[in-house]
Parts: structure tokens; C-alpha cells; sequence
């Protein structure tokens, strides 16, 4: 990994030079930030010209170890020179990353904060010359812990509250942990004197309630435990063989880690009268959600074993090519494995091997076919797949991927149209790893009756009503316990049961859980609670700019998300950044909130006519607008007349439609790009992202970006914004209101067309 380098005067047309600062044999090159040492503390620039100073995270290749390090230009940032005393701060650690530093003026110095990223703190230090550095202090954790905290950000803004003087942000992105899944960005507002970042944020008191299980007498107090798992007693802290565990409160709390992950069990309340609108409690542990209409652990389908790859070869009449034409199965120790060895082709020559392994021919003779796939997700039909195909008359007719994990899943093919005919089953490797996950690992192949039924692998909370599970809750791969809430309103005066279920025997195959109580107001877990600079999949990694024109606080962001990162269908770039965003405070609810803007320089690439138009019906469904376009810059304003939800679908045609749009039942604005276009390389991919939006009287105002691959939302003038990735094909460029549930107003409208940033021909276009 190394320092790319682009240059741009306006921040909209960018011109990319050479590589800034290359990895080296020993260190690769992570993120960081520049300063420009007008002052030379440094000793690396001249009178006359300053030294423009990168401050960048070295990552030792042999050892994981990072640290602080420099490099310096005195061209303008055009050449590099690291620094021979490097590094600068080196504290031992494996997670310690991500140095932002800016000039602080009160204290004649420079501050850096810095990622403790397995810790959930930032850290910061302060240097009279960037080359010695002392420990100032440490934040957190706090806000949204469900993942490694990176590129720490904190700069002022002027306080809305108090016209002349300033309130400090602090933002910190997460991977995983995002509110919308996979990667985020979240921030904080307080105070900061130098030394310490104090938060606005005060410690969350959870809602009273009817207590229904606390576990804090020593006894599980009437609830009944079967298997191992839970043990006889309530947890007092972490058992042996476990991480730390944090989150509980008062004295004990259920943990099914007795006897480590592969022990199993259910913990069962009392039966109780549903009395109150929620059911708060604390979950924590493995992140095996309960799925209804399952087998027992281990359960085979019935019909005919194919194969199981338990030999020294691939099975009489396999053959393979490439790579692994003089390969076998591997031995290995799979979650789900069944048998001593799986097909895997990581093997002989790992993530960059590719080749295929192929069946000899069959006769179809079973309506369905089963198979235990896991590994990379590269679906076939899109470039460097890692793919299991089914081939009948020379033609893939099923094909199956992973899922970019090592848990062997069961899926299935419906063959019972190809019965009688001939056949071969095909494993193709095309993939060299370098997105991730560039191998595919095959378990058992069932000729079988019927398709084969997911196993019960749940570590779960669950909520159970007349003998059946009505809510459930897992944990989050986390030794954390955070707050879950279930809206009951629909089940007051019913008989319930709570059960903590522990099925799992892999990793993470446990479920903490604790103080369990019915209350009329619904807990906020972590996540919710949170305050995020985006709300949508796909921006992270965001930092701002230091001492921008006319005191302005700019940002941009990585626009992607590290659940699909690699496996997005670009070439050869993966994804782009945001737009650049002004950033400002607005007291919301009586407390300070981040509102973004595009940065005007966007207007330059307006380009034709624009539309305008007002007061349009929108009736139940959908209307054509008059405006198209694939890079579109749109202002609506809608009321909500006896709609339930409305709002614009976007990049329409062929099927495809993305839509923004107004939740009145919720108060949520949304992204849906379920149906946006491209969206098969990964299960993580397509879906809804929503944001808590307050519409008076039904009123949304929501300006919207649009370009050929992404969307992006400022609804409220900026209070709320939403970033999705979409993949539409280049002709669907429709524009349409909509309406569910009764009529909108579409009260104003305005589209404009925009350029591309890009001459004409670029790769970059």
C-alpha cells in the first residue's frame, strides 16, 4: 500500500500525478494526513519555502507493527523524501493508526489524533516540530463500538449556540459497526482545551421497566437452563477461554461460554403477561441470527452423497486445469465441515491460483442438488469469478459463490427440469485475491429429494408466543452487550416466554445476555444512539481539510464500504470519492448537529437546460417527470398530502429504479436500491438505507446528486445525509415521483444537468 496523489484548485477537477510516498520493502504506506510547516519547526524547508510535511502510518510487513512516520516535500508535494529519523511515535502496538495533525494556535503546537483501533479510542499527542511528540490524552470508548475505530478527525466549527466562539467535533469511522452495516463514519460534539476532548454525550440511562431477569442474586431466578452452556449460575464476568466482556449491568449475566464455543444450550424464562409497549434488554456474543424452518446441526439431505472429498484425490473421472491440475482435497477444520477434507483452492498456491476442477458426467436423476459452498463472493457472469456451475448441453444453467466468509453454507439447485439429461458440476477460479477472498472452498455435494434445510445454528435471543418465535435478537460478533428493544404494542395481554438460545458450536458460538424488563419507552442500543455524518452504505474513511479559504470546514469521503469493497463491478478503480461537503453546526433538538453542503464549486459543471416545475399530484404510484438524466443535480420539495410514504425514483428503466423517498408512518428518509441494477456481487449489497427525519406536517425537502454509479441525499438542507453506490445500466436515466398509500405534492421541483468533471475519453470517466 502507498500514497496515491491527485491536485485539484476548485475541488471538483482533479489532475493525478505520481505515486507520493511508495511502500518499501519493509513498511507499507497507510493513511495519514499533510501540514504545510510554514514555521519550519521541522528544520525541512527553506525561508521562502516551507516544507509540505505527510504524516502517514507505517505498517511493518514482517511484523503487523505500526507506527508514526514522515516524509516531506519542498516542491510543492510533488516528490517525497522520507525522513531518516522515522518513526516518530512508536508505541508497539499492531492497532495504532491514522494520524491527523493540524497547527493549534492556542497552544503554539502541533496535535495529532491518532486510532487505538482494537481499544476504541483516539489518542492524542502534541510536538513542537513533528519529530518528538508527547501524550496528551485518550477518548473512549465511546458512541458506536462494534467495530476497529480509524482516521480520527478533530477540528472546530463555529457553536450555534453561543454566535463567537467554537464547539469541537471529533469524528471516527468504524469498520464494522456502520449504522447502515459494514463501515460508517460517526462524530461527536464537545469541548477540547487543549489536552482532554470532552464529549457533549451524557452516560445513557436506559428507560424504567418491570424487571423480568436480571441475574444479580447469584441464581438464574426461575428461569431454567438445559445443556452446558449456561451453566448453573449467571456469569460474573468473562469465563475462562473468553475475551473481555463489557456491558453488563449489576452484579451477573447469562453467558453461554461454558465450556467455550462448542457447548450448547437454552436458557427459558417464566412465562409472563405482555403488559407494557417494549421489552428492553442487553444482547451481546455470536452474530447467528434464529431463521425459522430449520434441522438440527449436522443434519445431511436425504438422497445420494456425490461427492465428499474425503480422499486423496478429487474422486475418479475429476479432472483439473491450471493451478490446481495436480491438486487434491485439503484437510481442514471449516465451520460446518462435515468431513476430514474439503475441495479448496487456496490450494497449492493460494489466493493466486486459478484453474478449475471439474466433475466427470452424470445422469440428473434427483429433483435437486445440494451442495456446502463457502469463500470468496465472484458470482459467475462477472469478471474473475470464483463460481460452482452446474453445466448441462455445454451451458452453465445454476451457479453458486460464496460468501466471503470460511462458513460452509448449504444452497441448493432446483434440476428437476434437467432430469435425465447429462451433466458435470464445475468449480472455476478465476480470481487472484487481489479484491479478497480469491479462493472458493466446496464441502458435500447431495444428490437430493429436496432442497437442503439451513441448520440450526442460532445464538439468539428469542421471544416466544403460542410455541412460536415472534421476535429474536442475536449478538453482533461482540464480547459487548448493548441494549435491544421489541415493540410488543401488538401483543399486550399474551402469554410469552423469553429464550436465550446457544446452538452454535463454531466461532462466536456463544450469546450473552442480561436484564431483561418490559417498559412503556423502547431502549436505544449503541448504534442508535450514535451520531453519523452518513447514513447511507457507502462513505468512510472521511477526513476534512485544514485551514480551507475562508475558514471553511471541507470533507470528503472514501465513497464504498469494506462489506463489498473489493467485489464492487469497476474496473480499474474500486469506487470513487464523495463529493466534497461544507460542514457546519445547526442546534437541532436543543443540541449542536453536523449539517453538510456540496461545496459550490459544483455549480460549474451545470451544464443545458434545467427544469422547474410545481405543484404536481402525485397520485398512488408513480408519475414520469419531465427531466432524465445519468449526472443530475435535483431540488424537491413534496408534501405528503394522504401518502404514507413518497419521494423521486431515479435512474429508471429496464426494470431499474432507485428510490429516495419520505416513511410518514417511520419519519425516515430512505435510499432503496434493491432494484438500482448491478447488485449480485454481494448479498450485502442491495437493500434500504433510512434516516430519522422530522417532517412537519409531512414537508421533506431533499436535494439529491445523482451520477453514473452513486446517489447522494441531503435531505433538510444538509440535517441528514444518506451515500449509496448504484450500478444501473447506462440507459436507464428515467426520473419519476411516487406514491404509496394515497396522493403526494410534488410542491417544487428542479433539475439540472451536470458535466462530467472528466475530459472527454478519460479512464477516469
Amino acid at each position: 500500500m502507498s500514497w496515491g496523489h491527485a491536485v485539484s484548485t476548485d475541488l471538483v477537477h482533479w489532475t493525478q500525478l505520481p505515486l507520493a510516498i511508495p511502500q518499501d520493502d519493509k513498511n507499507m504506506i497507510f493513511s495519514g494526513s499533510a501540514v504545510i510547516d510554514k514555521d519550519n519547526t521541522t528544520g525541512f524547508g527553506q525561508p521562502g519555502n516551507p516544507a509540505m510535511v505527510a504524516i502517514y502510518t507505517a505498517a511493518d510487513k514482517a511484523t503487523g507493527k505500526q507506527s508514526q512516520a514522515l516524509a516531506y516535500s519542498t516542491d510543492k508535494g510533488r516528490t517525497f523524501t522520507k525522513y531518516s529519523g522515522n518513526p516518530v511515535l512508536d508505541i508497539g502496538s499492531n492497532n495504532f493508526r491514522d494520524p491527523k495533525v493540524f497547527w493549534y494556535e492556542a497552544g503554539h503546537e502541533w496535535l495529532m489524533s491518532a486510532a487505538l483501533s482494537d481499544q476504541h479510542k483516539v489518542t492524542f499527542y502534541s510536538s513542537p516540530d513533528l519529530k518528538t511528540w508527547t501524550h496528551l490524552s485518550d477518548f473512549g470508548p465511546a458512541g458506536a463500538t462494534g467495530g476497529a475505530w480509524e482516521c480520527p478527525d478533530l477540528f472546530p466549527l463555529p457553536d450555534p449556540a453561543n454566535p463567537g466562539k467554537q464547539k469541537w467535533v471529533l469524528t471516527v469511522n468504524l469498520n464494522p459497526g456502520g449504522i447502515a452495516g459494514g463501515s460508517g463514519v460517526q462524530y461527536f460534539t464537545g469541548s477540547f482545551d487543549g489536552t482532554t476532548f470532552a464529549s457533549d454525550d451524557k452516560p445513557y440511562v436506559p428507560p424504567a421497566g418491570t424487571s423480568l431477569g436480571s441475574f444479580d442474586d447469584g441464581t438464574f431466578h426461575g428461569w431454567q437452563a438445559t445443556g452446558t452452556a449456561f451453566g448453573t449460575a449467571p456469569a460474573t464476568g468473562n469465563l475462562p477461554g473468553q475475551s473481555t466482556v463489557t456491558g453488563w449491568v449489576g452484579t451477573g449475566f447469562a453467558n453461554s461460554f461454558n465450556g467455550g464455543d462448542a457447548s450448547t444450550g437454552t436458557l427459558s424464562s417464566q412465562a409472563f403477561t405482555v403488559s407494557k409497549a417494549h421489552l428492553n434488554f442487553l444482547v451481546g456474543g455470536g452474530n447467528h441470527p434464529y431463521v425459522a424452518d430449520t434441522v438440527p446441526f449436522g443434519t445431511l439431505p436425504v438422497g445420494t452423497v456425490f461427492n465428499d472429498f474425503s480422499g486423496a484425490t478429487y474422486g475418479a473421472g475429476w479432472t483439473a486445469t491450471g493451478s490446481f491440475a495436480s491438486s487434491g482435497p485439503s484437510t481442514e477444520s471449516l465451520p460446518n465441515q462435515l468431513g476430514p477434507k474439503v475441495l479448496d483452492t487456496y490450494a497449492p498456491e493460494g489466493e493466486i491460483g486459478t484453474g478449475t476442477i471439474t466433475s466427470p458426467t452424470f445422469t440428473v436423476n434427483s429433483p435437486y442438488i445440494d451442495l456446502q459452498v463457502a469463500g470468496g463472493n465472484h458470482p459467475w457472469g462477472q469478471s474473475n469469478p470464483t463460481a460452482v456451475n452446474l453445466i448441462v448441453g455445454g451451458k452453465v444453467v445454476a451457479t453458486t459463490t460464496g460468501s466471503n466468509s470460511p462458513d460452509l453454507t448449504w444452497t441448493n439447485w432446483d434440476v428437476s427440469k434437467y432430469q435425465g439429461q447429462q451433466a458435470q458440476i464445475q468449480v472455476v477460479d478465476q480470481n487472484d485475491g487481489s479484491t479478497g477472498w480469491g479462493h472458493l472452498m466446496v464441502g458435500d455435494i447431495v444428490f437430493a429429494n429436496a432442497p437442503a434445510k439451513p441448520w440450526d445454528n442460532q445464538t439468539s435471543v428469542n421471544l416466544v408466543v403460542d410455541g412460536q418465535v415472534v421476535r429474536s435478537a442475536t449478538g453482533a460478533d461482540s464480547e459487548n452487550l448493548d441494549w435491544a428493544s421489541w415493540d410488543l404494542s401488538d401483543m399486550i395481554g399474551k402469554q410469552a416466554q423469553i429464550q436465550v438460545v446457544d446452538h452454535s458450536t463454531g466461532g462466536w458460538g456463544h450469546i450473552l445476555a442480561d436484564d431483561f424488563s418490559l417498559s412503556d419507552t423502547a431502549a436505544q442500543s449503541a448504534i442508535q444512539r450514535a451520531h453519523w455524518v452518513d447514513y447511507g452504505k457507502d462513505n468512510y474513511a472521511g477526513v476534512t481539510f485544514n485551514d480551507a479559504p475562508g475558514g471553511k470546514r471541507i470533507m470528503i469521503g472514501w465513497m464504498n464500504n469494506w462489506d463489498y469493497g473489493g467485489s464492487i463491478p469497476t474496473s480499474p478503480w474500486r469506487s470513487a470519492m464523495t463529493v466534497p461537503r461544507e460542514l457546519s453546526l445547526q442546534t437541532v433538538d436543543g443540541a449542536p448537529r453536523l449539517v453538510q453542503t456540496p461545496v459550490n464549486q459544483l455549480n460549474q459543471l451545470t451544464t443545458g437546460p434545467s427544469v422547474h416545475e410545481e405543484k404536481i399530484s402525485v397520485p398512488a404510484g408513480s408519475a414520469v417527470l419531465p427531466a432524465t438524466g445519468k449526472a443530475v443535480d435535483i431540488t424537491a420539495s413534496f408534501a405528503a398530502g394522504t401518502a404514507s410514504s413518497y419521494g423521486l425514483k431515479v435512474r429508471t428503466g429496464s426494470g431499474q429504479e432507485t428510490l429516495i423517498g419520505y416513511d410518514n408512518k417511520s419519519g425516515q428518509v430512505y435510499i432503496d436500491r434493491t432494484k438500482s441494477g448491478a447488485a449480485a456481487f454481494s448479498s450485502s449489497f442491495p437493500g434500504v438505507q433510512t434516516a430519522p427525519l422530522a417532517a412537519a406536517g409531512g414537508a421533506v425537502k431533499l436535494h439529491v446528486l445523482v451520477d453514473w454509479s452513486s446517489v447522494e441525499v441531503f435531505a433538510d438542507d444538509g440535517k441528514i445525509v444518506l451515500t449509496d453506490q448504484i450500478f444501473p445500466d447506462p440507459s436507464s436515466q428515467g426520473i419519476e415521483a411516487f406514491s404509496n398509500g394515497g396522493n403526494a405534492i410534488l410542491t417544487s421541483l428542479d433539475v439540472k444537468q451536470m458535466k462530467s468533471a472528466w475530459p472527454s475519453g478519460s479512464t477516469q470517466q
